[in-house]
């Protein structure tokens, strides 16, 4: 199996192309998130200084039916909501590959991983490109070899983590602390530090070695 890293401009009208580019400095995720026939229902999660006003452009957009604000403190604020815009669910089923979460959006591109055969991506390459939409293919790995499966960013971040002490129980040093160390802001250290999580723990329940398992 063969796991890419993908970035999409994001179509013109969505709320997430209007509001990320409103805050190009912000970084909005979509944690999760499923399609309810004409809607979708997502939990997003914005990273900012002051998120109030990224809070209030999200909940006042057009494109929201319904909005909950979970929880806000220092610089982060969490959100569930309704959207009309379900672009991301029809790209799902174009490409017939599982979107993984988080989807990462900044400034009117979005970027999340897909994991899927040779020929399914090289397909989607080819579904893209003949397309009018904008991407880049940031990163290509095998999940078969665990070596070249995480980037140089996520190998950095999780040595990093372990050597300051951020998954010992009880933690040594704060996400914020692991992110100040490498001169990241918190939001791309806990997206990165996701992201390589979640290759690790899908290359061991999937690798060779676990013949009784098989990933979809």
């Amino acid at each position: 199996m063969i796991r890419a890293q993908l970035l999409i401009r994001l179509p013109e009208g969505l709320w997430l192309t209007d509001v990320s580019q409103t805050f190009p400095d912000a970084t909005f995720s979509l944690l999760a998130g499923y399609s309810a026939g004409e809607t979708a229902i997502e939990l997003g999660e914005i990273h900012a200084d002051e998120p109030d006003a990224h809070v209030d452009a999200l909940r006042t957009h057009p494109a929201i039916t319904q909005f909950e604000l979970l929880e806000s403190a220092d610089g982060r604020a969490l959100t569930k909501y309704e959207t009309t815009d379900t672009d991301l669910y029809e790209f799902v089923e174009l490409s017939s590959l599982p979107v993984e979460f988080p989807v990462v959006a900044r400034n009117g591109w979005f970027e999340f991983d897909l994991t899927g055969t040779r020929e399914e991506l090289e397909q989607l390459r080819t579904t893209l490109e003949e397309s009018a939409v904008a991407f880049e293919l940031q990163s290509v790995v095998s999940t078969t070899d665990s070596g070249t499966l995480l980037t140089d960013r996520q190998r950095e971040l999780l040595e990093a983590a372990v050597r300051e002490g951020y998954f010992e129980v009880p933690r040594e040093c704060t996400l914020a602390e692991l992110a100040e160390t490498l001169g990241i802001d918190k939001a791309t250290a806990s997206t990165t530090l996701r992201r390589g999580e979640a290759a690790l723990i899908k290359w061991f329940l999937t690798g060779p070695e676990r013949k009784g398992i098989r990933g979809r």
